[in-house]
C-alpha cells in the first residue's frame, strides 16, 4: 500500500488520493494466526455489507490453519447460520517448484464443500479478469464468500498482462474460449483436441502450443470453477465439434479440480472428459525442484501428445 523512495526514504501512498466518491481503503496488519484473522474477517464481512473484505494467505497452503472457520462458518454461512458474507479468501496457488508447503491452496477441499451456490471459487488468469472478479464481488447480491486461487509466478509473467481497455470495458467472464483456434477452424483448419484448464497451467500450455507450432489443439480457460456455467462452457467447446475433451491440471489426480469436473462438467457438457494430471500423491507436491521441472515438462507433453 505504501511505496518508498529508496534514495530519499520518502513515502507515497497512492490510495490516499482516491476521490471521495470512489472508495475508502483500509489496510491492517493482523496477528500471524490464520484461525483468528479469518474468523475476524468473516464476522466483519457479515456486519459490514458495504465493505469488500479480503484476507490473503502468504501461501495458499497456510489456509489450513483456518480450516475450522471455513468448515463451520464460511462454507455454510447462509444455510447453517442464516448469515450473508462476502468475505474474499486470496490464496496463492500454483505448482511452481517451491515444495509441498508452498504449492497448493487445496482447491479440492473448497470444491467439495460447494453446493447450493454457497461460495464462488475462481482462478483468474489475467489482471483484468481478477479486477472484474473483485468488482463483481463488491456489488453482487445476494452476497456469498469468494475463494480466489492466484499463482505468485503470474505477477512476473509478461504474457499474463492486460491492456488498459481490458479493465475499463467488459465484465468477468466465467469461461474464456480460444479465439485463435476458432479463427483457424473458420479458415478451414481442424482442431481435434480441446484442453480445458484453469490457473497458471494455461500459460504453460499456451507457450508450448506456440513453440511447437501446434494448430490442432484448442485451450479453454475456466476462470470460475464454482458455480460452473454450463452455457458458457458449451459455447466455448461448440466450435470444435466432436474434438476430444481433456481436463489438464497441475495437481495430482486425487487433488485439484478433477473430481469436481467429473461430477459437474461432464453432465453439463454431455461429453466424456479425459484428464492429464500428476500421479495421485499423498503430498501436494515434490520437494525437489529438478523433479518438479521434470513432472511439469511431462505434464505439458502429455497434454498435446496424440
Amino acid at each position: 500500500a505504501v511505496m518508498h523512495d529508496r534514495k530519499t526514504g520518502a513515502e507515497w501512498t497512492p490510495l490516499l488520493y482516491l476521490s471521495s466518491d470512489q472508495a475508502k481503503f483500509w489496510v491492517y496488519d493482523s496477528s500471524l494466526s490464520e484461525y483468528a484473522a479469518l474468523g475476524f474477517e468473516y464476522g466483519y464481512s457479515v456486519e459490514r455489507p458495504d465493505a469488500l473484505v479480503l484476507w490473503e494467505a502468504q501461501f495458499g497452503d497456510f489456509v489450513g490453519g483456518a480450516q475450522t472457520i471455513i468448515d463451520e462458518f464460511i462454507s455454510s454461512a447462509q444455510q447453517k447460520w442464516a448469515q450473508r458474507s462476502s468475505v474474499v479468501l486470496l490464496l496463492p496457488h500454483g505448482f511452481e517448484g517451491q515444495g509441498p508447503d508452498h504449492s497448493s491452496a487445496r482447491p479440492e477441499r473448497f470444491l467439495q464443500m460447494c453446493a447450493e451456490n454457497n461460495m464462488t471459487v475462481a482462478a483468474p488468469t489475467t489482471p483484468a479478469s481478477y479486477f472484474h472478479l473483485l468488482r463483481r464481488q463488491a456489488y453482487v447480491r445476494p452476497r456469498r464468500p469468494l475463494v480466489v486461487l492466484t499463482p505468485k509466478s503470474m505477477l512476473r509473467l509478461k504474457a499474463a498482462s492486460s491492456a488498459v481497455d481490458d479493465f475499463t470495458t467488459g465484465t468477468f467472464r466465467e469461461v474464456i474460449g480460444d479465439d485463435v483456434a476458432e479463427a483457424l477452424v473458420r479458415d478451414g483448419g481442424s482442431v481435434d483436441r480441446v484442453l480445458l484448464c484453469s490457473g497458471k497451467v494455461y500459460w504453460d500450455l499456451l507457450a508450448h502450443r506456440s513453440e511447437s507450432g501446434d494448430t490442432r489443439t484448442a485451450i479453454v480457460r475456466l476462470e470460475q470453477l464454482y458455480p460452473l456455467s454450463g452455457g458458457a462452457l458449451r459455447d466455448a467447446v461448440e466450435p470444435f465439434g466432436a474434438a476430444e475433451l481433456v481436463w489438464v491440471q497441475e495437481e495430482p489426480s486425487n487433488q485439484g479440480a478433477w473430481t469436481h469436473m467429473t461430477m459437474n462438467a461432464q453432465p453439463l457438457l454431455g461429453r466424456h472428459l479425459d484428464v492429464v494430471a500428476r500421479a495421485s500423491s499423498a503430498s501436494p507436491a515434490t520437494g525437489s525442484a529438478k523433479k518438479h521441472q521434470a513432472e511439469q515438462a511431462e505434464l505439458i507433453r502429455a497434454a498435446f501428445a496424440r
